[in-house]
């Protein structure tokens, strides 16, 4: 395996290939390294407060490249594949705790669902949760995102209205296996509205006696992600790392 090292903010990362794809890995200082992960399932530098954070506290980072946002199970697999890799290629814990943002929280979310024996915990930001919303733009969603994940995913308006698969169809699979969630969101978001999206998790959580923490921003739209103060995200990992 051919492997590149660099710096990321300051921390050891390796960028190598996986079956074809490019992947990385940051790793926390020795002073204080764990065996314990996080999957950043899509953007991956993206609002990098709260995985800068995690990395000083002990934690590793990785990532690999999905071949479309719109969560192809083909690339759920390969998460799969690959996190087998990693936990034994450098002594990882067993599970991880994916941090999914918009189209990552879709596909965290369904990876969770699929392989919920690789998971912890979930940290969700603006979370794609229902597709009619975003992308389709049915109800209160305006990205106009649709035409690219047809285009990606060869799923057409009518098959998404009889479509039986998105992350809030998996609910109850995270509730069957005890995952606990971290939800943050804007109110204001009109890309992935909350009401159509994290509200339906939350609710469905709440009804049902999940772990869930919920934190709404004021007057946010769907951007920026993460929070100015990350303290209450790290410390919900933290408690939830097993």
């Amino acid at each position: 395996m051919e492997i590149k090292e660099s710096l990321w903010n300051g921390f050891k990362r390796i960028d190598f290939e996986f079956e074809g794809r490019e992947a990385l890995l940051i790793f926390p200082n020795d002073a204080n390294k764990t065996d314990k992960w996080m999957l950043k399932t899509e953007y991956f530098d993206a609002f990098p407060a709260l995985e800068i954070e995690m990395v000083n506290n002990g934690w590793h980072l990785a990532y690999i490249k999905n071949i479309t946002r719109w969560c192809l199970d083909e690339d759920l697999h390969l998460k799969k594949r690959f996190a087998d890799f990693i936990i034994k290629e450098f002594n990882l814990y067993k599970k991880c705790i994916p941090v999914g943002m918009s189209c990552g929280g879709l596909i965290g979310t369904k990876f969770a669902a699929l392989y919920p024996q690789y998971v912890s915990a979930l940290y969700l930001d603006a979370p794609v949760l229902n597709l009619l919303s975003c992308p389709a733009d049915i109800g209160l969603g305006k990205g106009g995102l649709f035409e690219e994940f047809t285009k990606a995913t060869g799923v057409t308006l009518s098959d998404l209205i009889c479509y039986r698969e998105h992350p809030i169809d998996k609910m109850h699979i995270l509730l069957e296996n005890d995952i606990p969630v971290i939800l943050v969101y804007g109110t204001a978001d009109t890309v992935v509205p909350y009401k159509e999206n994290g509200a339906m998790l939350e609710k469905f959580y709440t009804e049902n006696g999940g772990k869930l923490i919920s934190i709404g921003k004021e007057g946010c739209e769907h951007h920026p992600h993460g929070l100015e103060d990350v303290s209450p995200i790290v410390e919900f990992m933290q408690r939830h790392a097993d």
